[in-house]
């Protein structure tokens, strides 16, 4: 019988990234190429891909958002975090609770290394947005942050279930996307009972804001 593969270790080869913001630029730490932690297995249970472990675009977007509007006395959530720049950038601009979370338990350990290395105080989750009753606060998060979450049709519907589960009364959900081809269809159907507005980034070419608040 052939042994399982070893597990991919994450933290074999890391880089570190600093990315210069309003307020102040922000180091974050991520492994040097996500393709390298591909687990055959777990892909084939969950269609699970490494892409937490990437700096994409879309989060430095979020996170020059979230640091020209800093959430000063807020509950901020950060959904499928990965190595969390956008909730380190909440944190640091004064949010009163940041909960990062995201489904790898991976992620989850290198978004609390980058808060630690920031200096910044955050909660962390191994939870997914697809299971948003893990994810609950008293009274709704006044802000829930999400970046490129759209890459797949099949968070679609996930995504809107578990921003109204999430989100407060007053509160708001800001969601940066590279323009995805599934984009559309989440913004039509959010539309149905949400208000929608999108601004595009001036930091990142390509990148969009939508923010949805209750109507």
């Amino acid at each position: 019988m052939t042994a399982p593969a070893a597990r991919p270790d994450p933290w074999a080869d890391v880089v570190e990234e600093v990315v210069d913001l309003p307020g102040g630029a922000v180091a974050v730490r991520h492994p040097r190429d996500g393709l390298d932690l591909l687990d055959e297995e777990a892909f084939e249970q969950n269609q699970f891909l490494p892409y937490w472990a990437d700096l994409w675009p879309s989060a430095v977007g979020l996170a020059d958002f979230v640091a020209r509007r800093p959430p000063t006395g807020k509950k901020v959530v950060e959904l499928g975090c990965g190595i969390a720049l956008p909730g380190i950038v909440a944190a640091r601009g004064g949010a009163a609770d940041v909960l990062l979370a995201d489904w790898s338990p991976d992620a989850v350990a290198f978004a609390a290394d980058n808060a630690a290395r920031n200096r910044v105080r955050v909660r962390t989750a191994v939870a997914s947005w697809e299971e948003p009753d893990r994810l609950r606060a008293d009274g709704g998060w006044d802000l829930v942050l999400a970046s490129d979450v759209l890459y797949e049709e099949r968070n679609v519907l996930p995504l809107l279930e578990a921003l109204d589960a999430l989100v407060s009364a007053t509160g708001e959900a800001w969601i940066t996307d590279p323009r995805r081809r599934h984009t559309p269809a989440f913004l039509e159907l959010a539309a149905e009972n949400w208000r929608v507005g999108t601004v595009p980034s001036s930091k990142v070419d390509g990148v969009d804001l939508h923010v949805l608040g209750r109507p």
